[in-house]
């Protein structure tokens, strides 16, 4: 259920006759409706969608009244208002050797989403390295000196932190003895 509703919120809300606002909220009623027409999804409730993010260790979503909204990986075409916040000095990011010399040159960039993800731990940086590679390496951005010079973070969730992009200036491979 919530990799539908992550594609749903996240990718492809017109498939679903959803309407997502410019913050990426859309009624439950709206979603639990769409969800109904597949038999597979037939008997979701408002509870379901509860449980579901309570037991989700990614949080990918959030309820807010009568509201749900994914918090992060959007590809929709219209830009998700996010509220800027202040990291921690260090925010980190997983990726494959061959994107270096690319990210060297032009920094990092959100490619087919609307935002670069970047971690707050190494861990969960290598995690998200995996996907693309069995030994990622690890990008560490200097957030203090990003935010003097004007480059804006967002939350994304706990673990998850959001930027429109990272010049290369602000990012050091991380260097593991």
């Amino acid at each position: 259920m919530s990799k539908a509703a992550s594609y749903a919120l996240r990718h492809a809300p017109w498939e679903y006759e959803l309407e997502l606002d410019e913050n990426g909220w859309v009624p439950i009623d709206q979603l639990l409706q769409a969800f109904h027409k597949a038999s597979e999804w037939q008997n979701v409730e408002f509870n379901d969608l509860k449980v579901m993010i309570d037991k989700s260790e990614k949080k990918r979503h959030e309820i807010k009244e009568d509201r749900i909204r994914a918090l992060y990986g959007h590809s929709v075409p219209m830009k998700i208002v996010k509220e800027e916040a202040i990291p921690a000095k260090f925010l980190y990011h997983g990726t494959a050797h061959n994107f270096l010399s690319e990210i060297e040159k032009n920094g990092l960039s959100p490619m087919s989403r609307q935002y670069v993800h970047l971690s707050e731990d190494i861990g969960t940086a290598n995690l998200i390295g995996k996907r693309k590679e069995k030994k990622p390496i690890i990008l560490v951005i200097d957030t203090v000196s990003a935010r003097e010079k004007g480059i804006k973070f967002y939350l994304g969730n706990e673990n998850v932190w959001l930027a429109d992009g990272i010049p290369s200036e602000f990012i050091e491979v991380l260097k593991i003895n």
